[in-house]
């Protein structure tokens, strides 16, 4: 405890606004207003840019919304929040916050509060290291006074907001469990150069060793990061880093991480460490956060500017004269589009199977849905994907607005992730996964497995993907080029026929292999279609599961 209260004595001290002392007083152009502190416990960090006379630095002011030549006091639960500038000039400006902590109000406010690395006996009412050290009270600190920079938002300076700035941020008393390592592979998949010094425990007994805490120096350079971004990631991962948080996490939090994650987050490579720290290792929120953030990711991935997800081959690959209009009718002289070829070749197999209610999972923008909709045989159709963006453009495809009741009962459109099992997708004849598979990573594709053939478990499936041998009948798709810039593989007949006959063993399913297309002597079909049927003994087990199933749902309904 002594250093990082020593540390943050005189870093207090150099900051202190007295006239004719400190950094205030040298900076040009500025009157200080600042008093000295009262003389409780104060933990802090600083914000530094630098600039040009075109673009001066003191613009920081104006993204923080907070005066360079004044000192501005905010009330918090635990104390007073400080903001000031040890500098401000066109060339170098620095923004410190300082938080005062009230110990007493620490003491009152936190009874049966706080979870994580704040010891919660007795004695952490008396001894503890919350007004030295940056905690989730600083990051709650950080939120409140720069509310508005953290949202990117500037009225006065609205384009500079937007620009990534050259900047530093220190923080000399950082608690960090898993020490400067952890600190390092927190910040610098984000951008961050970082240097963290641990701080000894006692710098008179250098054989003690270093104590959990750093000083921290983190540096971006021009170019990276935006204001906003900067404060958002001190704000999930300061708490990340202690390890505790001074108030008790409800599920709120998850939306709170996710605004403050967005852009971010969902890509982290420490994400599992993040959101658990970040939620105080509570199991259902942590594993709601992952959830959606898979959902998050998994969108961003499909939220391209390609019209139609589910085909085959983009457009510009498509055959001049091929158009994807789902209800084309096959002209004189010009062939029909691959995508509508294999939506056939899927009615006609969940014909074949005598599917009543079929899912398509990854429905896209709702093509195949709305083929399945024009034939009567199919009672209910669901379609699911994880972009929002793509199941509003189905909605508006297929009308549901405007649609009759009878027709609206039989369609159903939600948004779902087919790397989690969803209790949503039991009970159905039939799932369609085209052009799904491989927009996966092929590491996500035994998760994939498990939520449809493991958990979902239709009697039917089929799953159609690219046959990457015959890419090379594209005239104008590059050699060695896949057909999607957003396919993260496409397989060979063999490949593709391996993965079936694997799956099908797995749980229970026999396995037909279809050409979709042309089937090119040489090279093969366009596309390959697996048709898994369930074996016999595995029908049998799924009916009478689905029947408990039934029952279940309706003598909740008669109980509700």
């Amino acid at each position: 405890m002594g250093a990082p209260r020593g540390r943050v004595t005189e870093a207090r001290r150099a900051y202190r606004r007295e006239p004719g002392q400190g950094p205030a007083a040298e900076s040009p152009g500025r009157t200080s207003t600042q008093t000295p502190f009262r003389g409780q416990p104060t933990v802090f960090l600083t914000i530094t840019t630098t600039g040009t006379p075109e673009r001066p630095a003191t613009d920081l002011g104006f993204l923080l919304h907070k005066h360079p030549g004044k000192t501005q006091e905010f009330s918090t639960s635990y104390g007073t929040a400080h903001v000031l500038y040890p500098e401000a000039s066109a060339e170098r400006c620095t923004a410190a916050l300082l938080l005062e902590v009230d110990p007493v109000a620490l003491v009152r406010r936190g009874k049966g509060k706080g979870r994580g690395g704040a010891p919660d006996a007795a004695l952490a009412q008396y001894v503890n290291d919350r007004p030295y050290a940056a905690s989730s009270l600083l990051a709650v600190a950080l939120s409140a006074v720069f509310s508005s920079a953290m949202r990117g938002v500037c009225a006065a300076r609205p384009e500079r907001a937007a620009q990534p700035l050259p900047l530093r941020v220190e923080v000399p008393a950082l608690p960090a469990r898993g020490g400067a390592e952890l600190v390092r592979a927190l910040f610098e998949p984000l951008g961050w150069t970082v240097t963290a010094t641990p701080v000894p425990l006692d710098e008179r007994f250098p054989e003690w060793g270093d104590s959990r805490y750093v000083s921290l120096v983190l540096d971006v350079p021009e170019g990276k990061l935006t204001l906003g971004e900067a404060l958002r990631h001190l704000y999930v991962l300061l708490p990340v880093l202690d390890d505790a948080k001074h108030y008790w996490v409800s599920p709120d939090e998850v939306d709170k991480l996710l605004r403050a994650g967005e852009g971010w987050l969902a890509d982290h490579p420490e994400q599992q460490v993040i959101t658990s720290r970040y939620l105080a290792r509570r199991w259902s929120l942590t594993r709601e956060a992952r959830e959606r953030l898979e959902l998050v990711r998994l969108a961003d991935v499909d939220d391209t500017d390609v019209a139609e997800i589910d085909n085959a081959v983009d457009e510009d690959s498509a055959a001049p004269g091929e158009e994807s209009a789902p209800d084309l009718e096959e002209a004189e002289g010009k062939p029909v589009p691959l995508a509508v070829r294999r939506r056939e070749a899927i009615l006609a197999a969940l014909t074949t199977a005598g599917a009543g209610r079929v899912l398509d999972l990854g429905c896209g923008e709702g093509h195949l849905v709305q083929a399945l909709l024009k034939d009567t045989r199919f009672t209910e159709i669901v379609g699911v994907d994880v972009s929002m963006r793509a199941l509003t453009v189905a909605s508006r495809r297929l009308k549901l607005d405007r649609m009759g009741e009878r027709q609206a009962e039989r369609v159903k459109l939600f948004q779902g992730s087919l790397a989690y099992t969803d209790k949503r997708l039991k009970g159905y004849d039939a799932a369609v996964l085209s052009e799904v598979i491989e927009h996966l990573d092929v590491e996500r594709l035994p998760a994939l497995e498990y939520a449809v053939f493991g958990s979902a478990r239709p009697r039917t499936v089929l799953v159609t993907t690219p046959n990457v041998e015959y890419n090379v009948r594209w005239e104008t798709l590059p050699a060695g080029h896949v057909r999607h810039r957003d396919h993260r593989f496409e397989w060979t007949r063999e490949e593709f026929g391996a993965w079936a006959r694997q799956v099908a063993e797995r749980h229970g399913y026999d396995v037909d292999l279809v050409p979709v297309g042309d089937d090119d002597p040489e090279v093969g079909p366009p596309t390959q279609m697996a048709v898994f049927t369930q074996t016999e003994q595995q029908t049998q087990h799924t009916k009478n599961t689905q029947h408990t199933q039934h029952a279940k749902n309706a003598k909740e309904v008669r109980a509700a």
